[in-house]
């Protein structure tokens, strides 16, 4: 008797455990949600302000060192954007008997400090601050002359790049120097190494096409 009590318990907990789960099985497909619907529309609280570092890195770098670091950097990573955004205009606006040549070269320098923003921004994340991002941001922060929003002539377009690669490297010098001081080695070495190297040749390039040389005539 208490064998054929326990195989009816056993009976009807399985059969209650298989009509639940049909039921929310049934349930999860009639409303068409499941485990795969993505949760959208979150927000929260930031976890980092912009103006802030990470209190304790093992950098070698009190916070108060690092604090101006960053401060430096975005600024430099600000008027970088700036820069790069500009060579993507000229690269698109350009015309007149040297359009092809500009177009490459705009392009080639476009890339370049793409690249540069990205190592900027990275180091301002390897010491604990926060980069900064966003266009109307940088438009905020940028020390690079905003253009107008229509093409300019070849010259003008020239003489606006090189005014702002002056200022950035204005910059990147004063900037690593400070890093230098601080006992930053890593900053004062990208900011030399990458970020004033790549100006200066990028200067070198641009500045040559406004030496006015005869096309087909010598004088």
């Amino acid at each position: 008797m208490l064998y054929y009590g326990l195989l009816g318990l056993n009976f009807r907990l399985t059969f209650r455990y298989m009509k639940t789960r049909k039921q929310n099985h049934t349930t999860s497909s009639n409303s068409g949600l499941g485990r795969a619907q993505p949760v959208l529309h979150q927000r929260a609280r930031e976890t980092q302000n912009y103006n802030s570092v990470t209190p304790e890195l093992p950098l070698g770098l009190s916070s108060e060192k690092r604090e101006e670091i960053v401060q430096l950097l975005n600024q430099i990573l600000a008027d970088t954007m700036s820069l790069r955004d500009l060579y993507k205009k000229n690269h698109w606006q350009v015309s007149g008997p040297t359009f092809y040549q500009l177009h490459l070269l705009y392009d080639k320098h476009y890339g370049e400090q793409a690249e540069l923003v990205d190592q900027v921004a990275e180091r301002i994340q390897i010491l604990g601050g926060i980069s900064v991002a966003m266009a109307h941001d940088v438009a905020e922060l940028t020390n690079i002359a905003r253009p107008p929003r229509g093409r300019e002539e070849v010259p003008v377009q020239i003489s606006r790049l090189l005014e702002a690669h002056e200022t950035i490297i204005k910059e990147v010098r004063k900037s690593a120097r400070r890093a230098a001081d601080l006992g930053d080695d890593g900053s004062n070495d990208l900011l030399v190494s990458d970020v004033l190297r790549t100006n200066e040749l990028q200067v070198w390039f641009l500045s040559e096409h406004l030496v006015p040389m005869p096309l087909v005539i010598a004088k």
